[in-house]
């Protein structure tokens, strides 16, 4: 099993006293140099203040941002998580993902997701209501973009007729995708079209806010078993990435040793990355939390 470092989202809104004198780079080298296996940030480009207001988070431009983490690392994945698949034409997401896997020596995994926040959809004049039958497209349309090839697509959201993009991405035939969310529309997209599966612990309450349905750590073993049958019923491999995210504790010793206990679970489900919900408050927090957490993690999840 092998980890994943969230960026702290919240650090985003005070990110000048936040960061200090410090980089945001300086946070995928402490990753990288402590055992962590990849890095990830999240995507919201224009949210609502009242979601703001009740609990949500701003966030970096995540192709931006991960660029920065790569540029300063050599060995840590980059993850897009979740990249809203509806807040961008798919051949522009296209582009600025095959740049970044091939800038950063094939390194990206583009986490995807539906998105729940109607306001932020409309204000980027993205549509709402059919947003799952258009992230369903949008898979295809990544995929046709990053061959290489001259796309001939007769589809329903994204035709394209006579068009080509280069330069390709590093890894072939693209960068991985997984797919961010618990709900079933998620499970069947990691059954039928994508790489791996980013599904988090939810409990009811929080359930009620995202619309994503609740899942439990205990429960997250059946869920990936039902995932191996469904890709094998689809004629895919029933092997696949998962990278599960507990619900986040704030002290970082207590979050290691709550890990460290259920690392060996999570294994046997099925699990291949744990992700850490970051919760630090500041550079230095946050520089301690990813060197505290790798020695009790990292040594257990190496390959």
């Amino acid at each position: 099993m092998k980890l994943n470092y969230q960026f702290p989202a919240r650090a985003v809104k005070h990110w000048d006293t936040w960061i200090g004198d410090r980089d945001l780079a300086d946070i995928a080298v402490a990753a990288e140099e402590c055992g962590f296996d990849m890095v990830s940030t999240t995507d919201h480009p224009f949210p609502a203040q009242d979601w703001l207001a009740n609990g949500g988070h701003h966030a970096f431009d995540p192709f931006v941002a991960l660029s920065f983490m790569a540029a300063a690392t050599s060995r840590v994945r980059l993850l897009t998580f979740v990249l809203v698949a509806g807040y961008r034409n798919p051949y522009l997401a296209a582009k600025s993902a095959a740049s970044l896997d091939r800038l950063s020596g094939g390194r990206l995994v583009v986490g995807m997701g539906a998105g729940y926040q109607r306001a932020e959809f409309e204000v980027l004049d993205a549509p709402f209501a059919d947003r799952g039958p258009r992230f369903d497209a949008a898979i295809g349309a990544l995929r046709a973009a990053w061959s290489g090839e001259v796309v001939e697509r007769d589809d329903e959201f994204f035709p394209a007729h006579g068009q080509v993009m280069l330069p390709r991405p590093a890894q072939r035939p693209g960068p991985p995708i997984w797919i961010g969310g618990n709900s079933k529309a998620a499970m069947r997209r990691v059954a039928e079209t994508a790489d791996g599966w980013l599904p988090f612990e939810q409990p009811a309450a929080m359930a009620v806010v995202t619309g994503t349905p609740e899942l439990t750590a205990g429960g997250l073993g059946e869920r990936i078993a039902q995932l191996r049958e469904m890709r094998s019923a689809a004629g895919r491999p029933p092997e696949f990435d998962v990278c599960f995210t507990p619900a986040p504790t704030r002290d970082p010793q207590r979050a290691a040793e709550q890990l460290a206990a259920v690392l060996p679970e999570y294994e046997r489900a099925g699990v291949t990355y744990v992700s850490i919900d970051a919760q630090a408050r500041g550079i230095d927090d946050c520089l301690r939390e990813i060197e505290l957490l790798g020695k009790a993690l990292a040594p257990s999840t190496s390959d």
